[in-house]
């Protein structure tokens, strides 16, 4: 019966307006600062190689016959590279992407995420700006910066650089959690250890800047100088709530095949299909990329925030059905 479709959006008009408001502060913000506004393509011939994020996929008849399968896209990283490598200098955008994670309170497949490159940046500049947008976009108590090492070290007592997988493991049991899903990987041991052991643990009103993640996460972001166990990666938190991921970045085209290649090899280790490596990407690596630094930021969980949101349904129009 057309009786019983539920046809109307989740999220209230107030909170509708809400999310309008929200994209014209971060555009002002950027405006001031003579940040660039961009857009890239949502649907790609290459997605992300990392085995831990889930590519959603579809079959397009326009493309040629090698590019059939095309990528709606986790991030909009590579091509906003691509602009500046190219010239285009310090830039942002609001974009919709796509993530094959399921459905939760905090996850959906299809979100908006703010994405933001300066150029001359290192990350821990790019932390003081991010501290000045949310400032005017979320209310926070404190700031506070722990490295990924010390996070562990205090939460846990395990240094997440020398400890083994079964140290990981015995962690989930002391807390009565099942990790058998995960157990043949370290590193996917490591995210769940971070995701249900140490972010709870983060101050409930403080804004908090994880640093220092392992070199082997380190994805797209250069390895540290002072300890190559470690990249110049950060993510920041709200409460225990992630909202942005961000790098001081790797611009060294071969090193970043090289990650490339590996996350394929995991792939095809962990049973997962490989993921067709940017060339396009990589060659404007090769040209050379600016230093700079960048960060992306999911907008529903910060207006989730904003708005005393438990639920990420709650703030979007029309979320995945399931």
């Amino acid at each position: 019966m057309i009786d019983d479709i539920s046809w109307r959006p989740t999220a209230s008009i107030e909170t509708i307006k809400a999310r309008s408001a929200l994209y014209q502060q971060i555009r002002a913000f950027f405006m001031e600062r003579g940040v660039l506004e961009v857009e890239t393509p949502v649907l790609a011939p290459c997605g992300v190689t990392e085995p831990h994020i889930a590519n959603l996929t579809v079959t397009c008849a326009a493309v040629s016959s090698t590019f059939r399968t095309q990528y709606l896209q986790t991030s909009p990283e590579y091509a906003m590279k691509r602009l500046i490598a190219g010239g285009v200098g310090d830039c942002f955008e609001i974009t919709k992407v796509f993530r094959d994670d399921g459905v939760s309170k905090r996850h959906n497949p299809e979100f908006t995420l703010l994405e933001w490159y300066r150029l001359g940046f290192t990350d821990a500049d790019l932390m003081e700006e991010i501290v000045s947008l949310l400032n005017k976009l979320v209310s926070f108590s404190g700031v506070r910066k722990v490295t990924y090492q010390q996070a562990f070290l205090e939460t846990l007592g395990l240094c997440p650089l020398t400890c083994s997988s079964s140290d990981l493991v015995h962690s989930f049991e002391a807390e009565g959690l099942d990790c058998r899903v995960v157990m043949d990987d370290r590193n996917s041991l490591l995210d769940l250890a971070m995701s249900l052991l140490v972010e709870p643990s983060f101050p409930h009103g403080d804004l908090t800047f994880v640093t220092e993640y392992p070199s082997n996460q380190a994805a797209l972001a250069r390895v540290c100088e002072h300890d190559s166990r470690v990249a110049h990666r950060f993510e920041v938190f709200l409460g225990g709530l992630e909202l942005a991921n961000g790098y001081w970045e790797l611009s060294d085209a071969a090193e970043q095949r090289r990650r490339f290649e590996a996350d394929n090899k995991r792939r095809i280790e962990l049973g997962l299909p490989e993921v067709p490596v940017d060339e396009e990407f990589l060659a404007a690596l090769g040209e050379g990329l600016p230093d700079c630094a960048g960060v992306a930021m999911g907008l529903d969980r910060l207006l989730m925030l904003s708005l005393g949101r438990s639920n990420i349904k709650d703030v979007l129009a029309f979320p995945a059905s399931v």
